[in-house]
């Protein structure tokens, strides 16, 4: 059973909505709502309601059951019956065979009591053993960038097959054994702290990439939890997004995980000077741990409590370590939120 984050309503009285992957041909749609609702579907998430299709009108909820096998990647518009407010929403977890993590980023509540769009910023586990239907699946997601955290060592164990000529692939090397410092090594929180600077490059590129706007983009690391998890607070942040919203987000990817599709099994022999392939084939048939301190507190608060005790704030920390000014933070919230 998919458990994923509800979600205050962008409009009206509609609140907690959701869509749930039930099988390969039917999604359940969930909300809260005083009002019946129109539920609509479309194969855009801008769609005007106008040019959606029409699925079930005047319906309470909790709950929907409807097909969804005819649109690559449906979006709903829940539609108030009496006000004619609308609330977007779509799978946050893309339904993909052979994937780990693969997520939309959309309808977060963020700045100005808007929301992030839906369809355009996706956040992943790598993608080395995609069957061929996902690849057909995300194809179809437009998407134009991926830019990928991991280092040279892993993208050597793990190259993505999500490659395409419509893609600009996105890699800043680095080495693996630089991504842990040896006096952190114990300490997660420490070591995502370290990564707010030794990873600028990287969380850089991110940035880069949505300020360009040329379309839907994704980036990832081995887990898609802990680098990714990272970048999407920050991106969050930059849009106004709560940070107990960033931290339930961050928490759900262990969930989502599917470690056993980040990398293929490897004959070690095969990569002696390779310090990644002992790690990575340790972690491939280990199940995910929760990403909290044993106190119960998530790896990303120090995120948090680093940029605050060393930077002051969210717009410092862009400006300062990644070059992104207040003029561009208001570029990315009028191009990814509504």
């Amino acid at each position: 059973m998919l458990v994923v984050l509800g979600l205050a309503a962008a409009a009206g009285s509609v609140s907690a909505a959701t869509v749930l992957r039930s099988d390969r041909a039917h999604v359940s749609v969930r909300w809260t709502a005083a009002d019946p609702i129109d539920i609509l579907m479309s194969e855009r998430p801008d769609a005007d309601p106008k040019s959606a299709r029409l699925l079930s009108k005047d319906v309470r909820g909790p709950v929907r059951r409807e097909k969804a096998n005819d649109i690559p990647r449906p979006y709903f518009l829940l539609r108030n019956s009496s006000d004619g407010s609308i609330v977007r929403l779509a799978e946050r977890v893309l339904p993909l065979e052979r994937g780990s993590n693969f997520r939309d980023i959309g309808g977060y509540p963020a700045a100005g009591g808007k929301h992030v769009r839906w369809g355009l910023i996706y956040r992943s586990g790598a993608t080395p053993l995609l069957s061929d239907r996902d690849l057909r699946y995300l194809r179809a997601l437009n998407l134009t960038a991926m830019i990928d955290l991991r280092s040279v060592e892993e993208r050597q164990l793990a190259p993505t097959r999500l490659s395409d000529a419509t893609i600009h692939y996105v890699a800043i090397d680095y080495r693996f054994d630089t991504l842990i410092p040896k006096a952190d090594s114990d300490d997660v929180g420490m070591i995502y702290r370290h990564w707010l600077t030794s990873l600028a490059p990287q969380f850089q590129a991110v940035f880069r990439a949505l300020l360009a706007h040329s379309g839907p983009i994704v980036y990832h690391c081995t887990a898609g939890q802990d680098r990714t998890g990272v970048a999407t607070a920050l991106l969050l942040l930059a849009l106004g997004a709560p940070r107990d919203i960033i931290l339930q987000d961050f928490l759900i990817s262990t969930q989502y995980r599917h470690p056993e599709y980040e990398i293929a099994a490897l004959d070690l022999s095969r990569y002696p000077g390779n310090p990644a392939a002992a790690l990575l084939s340790e972690v491939r048939a280990e199940k995910p741990t929760p990403l909290r301190q044993p106190s119960g507190r998530p790896f990303l608060a120090d995120v948090f409590d680093e940029i605050d005790q060393r930077w002051g704030n969210i717009d410092n920390y862009l400006a300062e370590v990644l070059g992104v000014d207040a003029v561009q933070v208001a570029q990315l919230r009028a191009d990814y939120l509504e």
